[in-house]
C-alpha cells in the first residue's frame, strides 16, 4: 500500500515538503486554514504571493476539509507557524488518526505557555503519536528550486527519524537522524531572534565584523539556554544549530534578518508587519526567550536587547551601544 502523508499548512514549507514527498513516491495532501487560498491553490497549483514561480504537482491533493486531509494518513507534517499551532490543531484534533506520528518544521516557542512546537501539538491534538522536529538551514525558495540542503530529524522515538529520512529521500535533501528533540527545537526558535539582531546590523550598516560577532555570541546564548534546559550542547554546533543560524543571519531571503534590517533602517515593527505577507517567527519568540532566560537564570544580552527594541521602545543604535558597553570578560 502506498504511504500517505498529510501536510498541515499551505505556506512555503508546506509546499516544498509536498514537492519532495511526491518525488519520493509518497502520496501527499496539503491542507490550509483559509478556504479561499486553498481553492485557488487547488485550481491553479500556484500561490504567487507566497512562492512565485513554484508549481505544485498535480498529484498532490489540496483540500480545506480536515477529515479529507487526514483520512488514511500514516504520517503528518506541521507547517503552521508556532503561535498558531494550538488553534489550528485544536480545530483538527478529532480528525487526527489515533497514534499518527507528526513531524514539525515550525521554529518558535509559544508565548503564553513557553512550550515548544512538539509540546503544543500534543496538547492541542492528544490523538497524535510520537513527535519529530525537522530543522536545518532551509530557505524555502531554494528547496523549491531543488537546490541541495541538509536537515536533521530529531525525535524521542528512535523509529521516527529513519521513517522521515525514507519519506523525504530525494536527491536535493540529505537528512540526518537525531535524538535531541529539545535541542533541535530550541535551536530553530533561538536562531530567529539572533537573526533579527543580525538584520539590525545590516540596517545600521555596521559591517560584517559586527554581524559575525552577533552570530558567534548569539550561538553562545543559544547554547547556554539549551544546556540549562537539558539539551545536548553538541546539537547547537550542528546542522540545526550553527548551520541554520548562519543561513538565517546572512541570507537575503531570511524573514527574520529582513525584519531586523528594516528596524535598523528606522522602520517600526508595526510598519514592517503591515507590509509583509509572511509570519516573522522571531518577533513573538523574542518574548518567549526573554521569559525563558529569566526562568532558567541564563544571561542572554543579545536576546534581551532584541526584545527591548521590539517591545520596549529601545532604538536599535542605542541597543548596539549598550551591548558594546558591557564589561569585558573571558570567552
Amino acid at each position: 500500500m502506498q504511504k500517505r502523508a498529510s501536510i498541515i499548512g499551505d505556506g512555503q514549507m508546506g509546499l516544498v515538503l509536498a514537492d519532495a514527498l511526491t518525488v519520493a513516491g509518497v502520496e501527499a495532501c496539503v491542507w490550509g486554514p483559509f478556504p479561499e487560498v486553498v481553492e485557488t491553490l487547488a485550481r491553479t497549483r500556484e500561490n504567487p504571493r507566497r512562492m512565485p514561480g513554484f508549481h505544485l504537482a498535480d498529484a498532490v491533493q489540496v483540500t480545506a476539509d480536515p477529515r479529507e486531509a487526514l483520512a488514511g494518513a500514516d504520517l503528518l507534517f506541521n507547517a503552521i507557524p508556532s503561535q498558531f499551532i494550538r488553534p489550528v490543531w485544536t480545530r483538527l484534533a478529532e480528525a487526527v488518526p489515533e497514534g499518527c506520528p507528526v513531524v514539525s518544521v515550525a521554529k518558535g516557542i509559544e508565548n503564553d505557555t513557553l512550550l515548544r512546537p512538539s509540546e503544543v501539538l500534543k496538547a492541542a491534538a492528544p490523538r497524535l503519536g510520537a513527535a519529530c522536529a525537522l530543522s536545518g538551514p532551509t530557505i524555502a525558495t531554494e528547496l523549491a528550486a531543488r537546490q541541495p540542503a541538509v536537515m536533521v530529524a530529531a525525535s524521542d522515538d528512535p523509529s521516527l527519524p529513519p521513517e522521515v529520512q525514507a519519506r523525504l529521500d530525494v536527491p536535493w535533501l540529505r537528512i540526518y537522524a537525531g535524538s535531541d528533540l529539545l535541542g533541535v527545537e530550541l535551536a530553530g526558535a533561538c536562531k530567529n531572534v539572533i537573526a533579527l539582531a543580525a538584520g539590525i546590523c545590516d540596517g545600521l550598516r555596521l559591517g560584517d565584523n559586527a554581524k559575525s560577532a552577533v552570530l558567534a555570541r548569539g550561538l553562545v546564548e543559544i547554547t547556554r539556554l539549551g544546556t540549562a534546559m537539558g539539551a545536548d550542547a553538541g546539537t547547537f554546533y550542528g546542522v540545526a544549530g550553527v548551520g541554520d543560524l548562519a543561513t538565517t543571519c546572512f541570507s537575503p531571503h531570511g524573514r527574520n534578518r529582513t525584519c531586523g534590517e528594516a528596524l535598523g533602517r528606522g522602520q517600526s515593527l508595526a510598519e514592517f508587519q503591515a507590509s509583509s505577507d509572511s509570519v516573522v517567527e522571531g518577533v513573538a519568540t523574542a518574548r518567549s526567550l526573554s521569559a525563558l532566560a529569566t526562568r532558567f537564570d541564563v544571561e542572554m544580552p543579545i536576546v534581551r536587547t532584541v526584545h527591548a527594541v521590539l517591545f520596549e521602545g529601545l532604538k536599535p543604535a542605542d541597543g548596539v551601544v549598550q551591548l558594546m558597553a558591557r564589561a569585558s570578560g573571558a570567552e
